[in-house]
């Protein structure tokens, strides 16, 4: 089995920057579920001296006991197990006093000093105490910043999160010392998953899980891709078989609505007009939950980096962003009926396998997108600096780098020998980005520590 922690080392070493500043720090972070925000945190935390608290939807005394009993488990301090904290703003001050440096007996070590206070699930507590970002407010203005505390809220309710705690209006507005978005693994992180598959069984189960740690969790590589597949998707009693319906109410107000765009869009549907039409909705109504979709990080709507006016472009097509989503919407709801029925092996045999070819393929689009953003300066010796996936044959992605020359990311068919189609789709991207295009060839490898070969084709060649 791999190591518990996988793809988050740089996520990490910012936590322990923000620990070494030796400054009062109150970091926010936020993320849908099962992105890794609690995993993250709790490795953090084992380092150091810390209190971590996961909240729950009970009333303020019962987090407040709760908080306590953590405090008191986490730290050695005899008074903490006999507190009865009145409000969140005397543990927190609680806290602070005992962030304090001190020192006992002759030989001066420490006893206290740096402290992480982790709230985790802090909308559960916002439920239950009216006004508690208020009270944090006047904390970190009076105590906190004076402080030698580490706080950090977390939540995932991303809607929250950005509205309540970040936004303008909020009043920890302007309070917060640093704060995170915590994104699904890139593509590549989420290959060491699966350390006994071969690279293409581990782009497939990327191709359906998608970057999220809990999914990727449940995929066990002593068994067979289609073995997991079955087991975890296509039976009532899997993990993700009610997975996206669970997200999906606990985000949203109207989930039967969302459900039908989100199933329209996976199902090839991309203009926003073709997906109002297979809903049912008229196009007003369809773009304003196309919206909501899109702040939750659900849906992306892309428009070709080749548009000369993207702001104003009405060629932006609308994508599920996430893959797990994208399979669900496609193999899991058309065929709810059938795995309800114990037929999930039929559903597999007859749906699942046949699309694997499909499934590989996106996969890999994904795989170019993200090393155009992240590595492509290595390749190029300049950084792309806007990048998009692009509907060619041969040229699956295309970029733009700091001086503004164009970039091509050609990904050659399998078994194609002619070159017709791409000299026609690289004389298009002249026109739209300009005579000046650098090519780079993709394709994958057997290696699962760099599974894209990537080719910077010479001025003057085609390919």
């Amino acid at each position: 089995m791999p190591p518990m922690f996988l793809g988050r080392d740089r996520e990490l070493a910012f936590l322990d920057e923000l620990h070494a500043s030796n400054r009062p720090e109150l970091f926010v972070l936020y993320g849908r579920r099962r992105v890794g925000k609690t995993e993250l945190l709790q490795q953090f935390c084992a380092k150091r001296r810390a209190v971590y608290f996961l909240a729950a939807q009970v009333r303020e005394k019962d987090n407040l006991r709760a908080f306590r009993d953590a405090l008191a488990a986490a730290l050695d301090e005899p008074l903490a197990a006999q507190v009865e904290f009145a409000d969140w703003t005397a543990a927190l001050n609680f806290c602070a006093e005992l962030s304090k440096a001190s020192t006992e007996g002759t030989s001066g070590a420490t006893k206290r000093g740096r402290l992480v206070v982790v709230l985790d699930e802090f909308p559960y507590l916002c439920e239950s105490t009216r006004g508690l970002t208020s009270q944090l407010q006047r904390f970190w203005d009076t105590r906190g910043k004076n402080s030698n505390l580490v706080l950090v809220l977390c939540g995932s309710q991303v809607s929250f999160m950005e509205n309540e705690v970040l936004a303008e209006r909020s009043p920890l507005f302007g309070r917060r010392t640093a704060q995170r978005k915590l994104a699904p693994l890139e593509p590549e992180d989420t290959l060491p998953f699966f350390p006994r598959w071969s690279v293409r069984e581990r782009v497939l189960a990327y191709a359906i899980l998608g970057g999220m740690p809990a999914y990727l969790r449940r995929f066990d590589d002593a068994r067979s891709l289609e073995e997991n597949v079955l087991r975890e998707c296509l039976r009532p009693e899997g993990y993700l078989f009610d997975e996206v319906q669970f997200l999906l109410r606990s985000e949203l107000s109207q989930p039967a609505t969302y459900n039908s765009l989100l199933s329209a869009i996976a199902r090839g549907n991309d203009k926003v007009g073709d997906i109002a039409l297979a809903v049912g909705v008229d196009t007003p109504h369809a773009n304003k939950y196309l919206t909501t979709l899109r702040e939750l990080q659900l849906v992306d709507r892309e428009v070709p980096l080749t548009d000369p006016d993207p702001l104003r472009s009405r060629r932006g097509t609308y994508r599920v962003a996430d893959r797990f989503l994208a399979f669900h919407f496609r193999h899991i709801q058309p065929h709810v009926s059938l795995i309800q029925a114990g037929r999930g092996a039929r559903v597999l045999e007859e749906f699942v396998q046949p699309d694997f070819e499909r499934l590989f393929d996106e996969a890999r689009a994904d795989f170019v997108l993200s090393h155009l953003r992240r590595k492509a300066a290595e390749a190029l010796g300049e950084e792309v600096v806007e990048c998009g996936r692009h509907a060619g044959r041969f040229v699956r992605a295309v970029g733009r780098t700091a001086n503004g020359t164009g970039v091509a990311a050609i990904v050659v068919p399998d078994g194609e020998r002619s070159t017709a189609a791409l000299e026609s789709e690289l004389a298009d991207l002249r026109k739209a980005l300009g005579p000046r295009i650098e090519k780079l060839v993709y394709g994958m490898s057997t290696r699962p520590d760099r599974p894209l070969e990537v080719e910077h084709v010479p001025k003057g060649a085609l390919i």
